[in-house]
């Protein structure tokens, strides 16, 4: 299978940068997979999972909101907000993430509090699921 270019970055660090066979992350228009020399495209990424595959590797990261560019070039560019990638996901961490959200989100506060407690919510909830399928089922998830 021919590659191409990729590099998924956070705010904090590169997460991955070498060649792929193929991603697949959650774009405003739904779940997209690219390939080698797949056309041009510029998309806003919703919060999600992206899976990157390269031969017999499988790599998935949790990510936040962030944006996707498929240049002409052979080349995909991935930065998000924050990313985690599923091995690194501590289950206690997120378990008391997702706690401390929904505490929060039973208080009276403000329209921007909720907005982020929601999203940290999402991402809590995102990570229990990546990590708990992986766990069980010694896999990784998709």
């Amino acid at each position: 299978m021919e590659l191409f270019s990729l590099e998924v970055i956070s705010q904090d660090t590169v997460l991955y940068q070498d060649t792929a066979e193929s991603v697949t992350a959650y774009a405003s228009e739904g779940a997209v997979t690219i390939l080698a020399h797949h056309t041009p495209f510029f998309s806003s990424l919703n919060t999600g999972t992206i899976t990157v595959r390269k031969g017999d590797q499988t790599i998935e990261l949790v990510t936040g909101a962030g944006f996707i560019d498929v240049s002409s070039e052979n080349t995909v560019t991935i930065l998000v907000d924050s990313a985690v990638r599923a091995e690194e996901i501590d289950i206690r961490k997120a378990e008391e993430a997702k706690t401390r959200a929904e505490e929060l989100l039973k208080q009276r506060v403000s329209r921007t509090e909720i907005l982020l407690a929601e999203a940290s919510l999402k991402k809590a909830v995102l990570e229990l699921k990546v990590a708990r399928a992986r766990k069980h089922h010694g896999q990784t998830f998709s």
